[in-house]
């Protein structure tokens, strides 16, 4: 799906088409909207310098306990624990 933002707009935000979709990926990040390698699609960026991006903002890793529970479990599965 394309997604069409009026020149008048990016100028009065002072963006470019680039940064408004790392702007609206980091916010659907923190969020919790987008998993990271969505964010990182949607900004058009590697893994890394999405995270460098993430953490000079505040924006840390969205890993909570379920998560780790669930990685738990899969490595379980896998035999590596």
């Amino acid at each position: 799906m394309d997604c069409v933002i009026p020149e008048e707009v990016l100028q009065a935000a002072h963006l470019t088409p680039e940064e408004l979709k790392r702007e609206l990926a980091v916010l659907l990040f923190a969020q919790r909207r987008l998993t990271l390698g969505q964010a990182c699609r949607l900004a058009d960026m590697p893994r890394l310098p999405f995270q460098h991006l993430l953490a000079s903002r505040g924006i840390g890793p969205q890993y909570d306990v379920e998560d780790l529970e669930e990685d738990v479990e899969t490595l379980r599965k896998l035999g590596r624990l």
